[in-house]
């Protein structure tokens, strides 16, 4: 089978836009959760590590973080000529509290080195008017509102103990399309109680939003979480590989042509991970999605926007 590309990276975004690799780097601003501190809820979500997501260097300014990263990236034979990055602001819920508090983020953002843009990880019900007019007012050509939704049946959320509805997350993205954010939302298989069929609902309903990307998660198992102890009594099954294979190309082909893939599974940090142990190998799932879009020839957005042919192929030009 050729190795064709059948869906939108946010890599292959990035260099088309830059004109060479842009590169991600994690930032942990020590910013809280009201699903955590009381405000919605004091255990957070059922599959949240308590140390968050991400860098987990809150006690770190961000300049001191950024050049840990550049030093690290820069002895790698991959990313070691990289000139453009992108800081994501992951662990947590970065716009919550008041907006001068993010406004000091954002600022601080600014100083550092060779940045072109900014990712923001957040809840949907952590977002208002103010918030969004000044994220809408950065100066970097990147932004991105990166959206935890996992699903759109609030069964599952209140399951999960989210603490938020599906009609706050459409209401969030709906606001950042008005202020010309772009949103980048979360999406995960295989959460209690759900089928496959629900998480393609989720997807649907994706397709059907102002969204501009798009990270697919495969649900697995924290060490210490409360998730961990369902699935230790038997509360919870755990999707197979090959099934969360399946369902991810499938998702993909759903999915707008237009819409960027941050990311096609999770990955857990080491140390982290209680089950399924698959969830560890990253690199093969990726690869499998691959040779299974191949081999049904699906691409993004073939169920969606372009059913005819591939628009990620383009025909080589002849020299002679």
């Amino acid at each position: 089978m050729k190795n064709i590309t059948r869906y939108r990276t946010l890599d292959s975004w990035l260099r088309s836009r830059h004109g060479e690799k842009v590169q991600k780097i994690p930032l942990d601003a020590g910013s809280g959760c009201p699903n955590r501190d009381g405000t919605l809820g004091s255990g957070g979500c059922t599959f949240c590590n308590a140390l968050g997501s991400g860098a987990g260097r809150a006690h770190q300014s961000f300049a001191s973080q950024w050049e840990a990263s550049r030093e690290k990236l820069a002895r790698s034979p991959r990313t070691k000529n990289v000139r453009h990055f992108l800081g994501y602001i992951q662990s947590f819920s970065n716009t919550y509290g008041p907006t001068a508090r993010l406004d000091a983020l954002l600022k601080e953002l600014a100083g550092l080195r060779d940045l072109v843009g900014v990712c923001i990880g957040t809840r949907p019900d952590c977002v208002d008017e103010e918030k969004m007019a000044l994220m809408a007012s950065v100066p970097w050509k990147e932004f991105w509102l990166e959206l935890g939704v996992q699903s759109c049946h609030d069964a599952t959320l209140q399951r999960v103990n989210r603490k938020h509805s599906a009609a706050d997350a459409e209401k969030a993205i709906r606001l950042a399309a008005e202020h010309g954010v772009r949103t980048c939302i979360h999406l995960m298989a295989g959460l209690p109680g759900e089928s496959g069929e629900d998480f393609l609902d989720t997807v649907r309903w994706t397709a059907s939003l102002p969204v501009q990307g798009v990270k697919l998660h495969n649900l697995y198992v924290p060490q210490g979480t409360a998730l961990e102890q369902e699935w230790k009594e038997g509360k919870c099954s755990l999707l197979e590989q090959e099934g969360y294979v399946e369902l991810t190309a499938r998702a993909l082909t759903m999915l707008p042509s237009s819409m960027v893939i941050h990311r096609l599974c999770a990955d857990p940090a080491p140390g982290e991970l209680t089950a399924p142990a698959w969830a560890m190998d990253k690199g093969i799932t990726v690869m499998l999605i691959d040779r299974l879009m191949a081999y049904n020839d699906w691409w993004q957005g073939k169920s969606c926007d372009a059913p005819d042919s591939n628009p990620f192929v383009t025909n080589p030009v002849r020299t002679l």
